[in-house]
């Protein structure tokens, strides 16, 4: 177990507001980082993606780094605007 994974485990046993709360601030920041590695993969810049999506570079950080304040039809502009396709999943 890493250092973070035990702080975590440690933080979730003391914490109820952090434990009750993780997995979903946790969900949105591993979107947000996917978001940002695949724009940078795809060799897009942010004032390129932000001019695609007719927005300001401040938006585009902000869908990469708080993907909660985000809707669902803008997070889809901006994987289309990427070249690429949101699929949804249940299990």
């Amino acid at each position: 177990m890493s250092d973070l994974e035990k702080y975590i485990t440690e933080r979730k046993q003391k914490d109820c507001d952090f434990s009750d709360n993780f997995e979903s601030g946790y969900l949105s920041f591993k979107l947000g980082f996917i978001l940002a590695q695949t724009r940078e993969k795809s060799g897009i810049t942010i004032e390129e993606i932000a001019q695609q999506l007719n927005c300001d570079q401040a938006t585009v950080f902000e869908i990469e780094n708080n993907i909660q304040s985000v809707d669902i039809v803008t997070l889809e502009k901006y994987i289309k605007a990427l070249g690429k396709e949101l699929i949804l999943e249940i299990r």
